[in-house]
């Protein structure tokens, strides 16, 4: 019962598009709360964090969380696993169609990116960096809530706390790793020791993507986890200041009943 005592209030950010949906976007509360195992923190203390913000949709319900590697690959939840640090499914995404499960994914910059086809009551949520959008996490989900019977023209997806273009700077290196129809998610920054920069959207590219896969609704929270320090955990925050380590913000999505 320790695992459900009650935090400090939570900065609990919701999507309009996702309606009655059972979800949200859990922030830093101005730095009290972190919700991933390699952060700062003991792993009882992430946990009971954790079964807390899934309390505080469901009552009772069981938090669902992989171990999160960057990769595309999208996980079927039909029973709760242990939230612990060790052990977790390796995956980047989560669905469901089960009642009682609360599906979460930690960032800290990377977009989080809640999906529902309501009527269907198949959920699913997904952390989109660049990586695992350009390699298809995002399509994996949807193609994922489809074989448990959604509809894609039913289904929205919403992006939570997201490191925006302007606080995203990107070198040369990292631009190659995109083509010539992604031209449109840079923007020129000022050059830094001779070298030429960039700023990337990620936001936009995550949204252009699912605009390509032809989902029903998307929407964009448009809040920037770098600038928005007293809400939310930034990676890219946590090492331009030389910290040893950085917290995460949890997103979490239910069955509707």
């Amino acid at each position: 019962m320790a695992d459900r005592a009650r935090p400090a209030p939570f900065d609990l950010a919701r999507s309009d598009a996702l309606g009655r949906v059972p979800h949200g976007f859990f922030g830093s509360a101005g730095g009290a709360h972190q919700f991933g195992f390699g952060g700062p923190g003991g792993e009882g203390e992430v946990r009971a964090l954790r079964a807390a913000a899934a309390d505080a949709l469901v009552p009772c319900a069981s938090p669902v969380a992989p171990h999160q590697v960057h990769s595309s690959d999208c996980l079927a939840v039909t029973e709760p696993w242990p939230d612990q640090a060790e052990g977790r499914p390796v995956a980047d995404a989560l669905v469901t169609d089960r009642p009682g499960i609360v599906l979460g994914i930690v960032t800290a910059d990377c977009g989080p990116v809640l999906f529902a086809d309501a009527q269907a009551g198949v959920v699913a949520a997904a952390h989109a960096g660049w990586r695992g959008a350009q390699s298809g996490v995002l399509d994996n989900t949807l193609a994922a809530m489809e074989s448990l019977g959604a509809r894609r023209e039913r289904i929205v997806a919403a992006l939570g706390p997201t490191i925006a273009q302007p606080s995203y700077e990107v070198d040369a290196p990292f631009r190659d790793h995109f083509g010539p129809d992604d031209a449109r998610h840079f923007a020129p920054a000022p050059p830094r020791d001779g070298r030429a920069r960039w700023h990337f959207d990620l936001p936009g590219y995550i949204g252009a993507r699912l605009e390509a896969l032809e989902i029903g609704t998307f929407d964009d929270l448009a809040l920037d986890t770098f600038a928005l320090a007293d809400r939310y955990h930034s990676y890219r925050r946590a090492s331009l200041a030389g910290a040893p380590s950085y917290g995460r913000q949890i997103s979490a999505i239910a069955r509707p009943e």
